[in-house]
């Protein structure tokens, strides 16, 4: 048996996610859970819906964390971590605030939170932390008695993160053609998001000319391409682009769109392109269908040879990620030194959020930050 590994204070793990519909009936209550409050009439959910009716009404993202669920369980227990992983979702079952009920009737005192968003920006981090705050009105509503939550810190740039997304680039590079594989350009994709909402993301000292959300971005982009020529001896050209604009058009989000970017790098002479998703944990419906639906069929109109690399999904390298992680938050609470584990220019991110990181459009109680109302 291994040793045990101590993860003192805490005694629980909690895995936070977006959720997504398990079935035809599920597709337009979820979207309305998404898009609650903004007044969005039912014909027109029908309509975004036809996205997950392509695949049977059902959202991979579920099944995707149930997996990576089971690679943390077994990592922990290969390694000695006695620490109990619970699941809850922002829209759809299991939904946070039964699951935070769930952990404290379990007697779950101090709880870390792992959100399945690995940067920086209000809907990948505050947002998250704004919903842990609802669920826990919610459990004072009940009488109960509060856990104490913590949240991960943002681990784009940990080696087990961006080390499976380096071996998927590789990958899609070697299924090319022998032909066009020198020449490919690598886009590396991410959600779009407002341009406010970029210029804002992060700490307020970093705020503006995309924030931390772009520049971390381009920090693993520049890894993952470093490497790829480290080990394939080509320099591959690349650039960060954006997919799953959701916007009012009038409002300027973060572009070039993938399908434009990959008409302009075909229009430049181009041979091919690999895709890598590089803002996403896992293959869920914004990979689906925007890389592996639209983007595809756009390149197969313009006869542009494409591959789309992988998702970090539940790697065991992911997986080994976040029980460091743990150790490392664990040891910080304990006032231990501690060393942060980080690859590229900008280093560890912040164990605790600031006032002022990440702010939504309007002011809104947060969990798990130096704003916090549950300390």
């Amino acid at each position: 048996m291994p040793d045990a590994l101590d993860a003192t204070p805490y005694d629980a793990l909690l895995l936070l996610s977006f959720g997504g519909p398990e079935g035809p009936d599920d597709v337009v209550p979820f979207l309305e859970n998404v898009t609650r409050g903004r007044g969005i009439p039912k014909e027109r959910l029908k309509e975004v819906g036809q996205h997950y009716f392509r695949f049977g009404g059902v959202s991979p993202i579920n099944a995707q964390n149930r997996a990576l669920l089971d690679a943390l369980r077994e990592d922990f227990a290969a390694h000695g971590l006695d620490l109990p992983v619970y699941w809850g979702n922002r829209n759809w079952a299991p939904y946070l605030t039964d699951t935070l009920r769930e952990m404290t009737a379990d007697g779950r005192r101090r709880i870390l939170v792992l959100a399945t968003s690995a940067y920086a920006s209000y809907s990948g981090c505050r947002q998250y932390r704004e919903n842990l705050a609802d669920a826990l009105a919610a459990l004072e509503t009940d009488g109960l008695d509060l856990p104490r939550i913590d949240k991960l810190r943002h681990y784009f740039n940990h080696p087990g993160f961006v080390e499976p997304m380096i071996e998927g680039v590789l990958r899609s590079l070697a299924e090319l053609p022998d032909d066009v594989r020198d020449g490919a350009h690598i886009a590396f994709t991410t959600h779009s998001i407002p341009t406010a909402a970029a210029d804002t993301s992060g700490p307020v000292e970093g705020h503006g000319d995309g924030g931390a959300y772009v520049r971390q971005h381009l920090d693993v982009a520049r890894l993952i391409a470093d490497a790829v020529r480290e080990r394939t001896g080509v320099d591959h050209p690349w650039q960060l682009v954006y997919q799953s604009r959701s916007g009012a058009p009038h409002i300027p989000w973060l572009e070039p769109d993938i399908c434009d970017h990959l008409e302009e790098r075909h229009a430049a002479g181009v041979p091919a392109v690999v895709m890598a998703p590089i803002g996403f944990v896992s293959d869920h419906m914004e990979v689906l269908y925007d890389l592996d639906t639209e983007a595809a069929a756009k390149a197969h109109e313009l006869g542009l040879p494409v591959r789309r690399s992988a998702t970090v999904g539940a790697d065991p390298r992911f997986a080994a990620a976040i029980r460091e992680l743990i150790l490392e938050r664990a040891s910080a609470e304990r006032g231990e030194r501690v060393t942060p584990c980080a690859l590229g220019a900008l280093g560890a991110g912040h164990d605790v959020c600031p006032v002022g990181c990440c702010p939504g459009r309007a002011p809104r109680p947060a969990a798990a930050g130096a704003d916090s109302p549950y300390a």
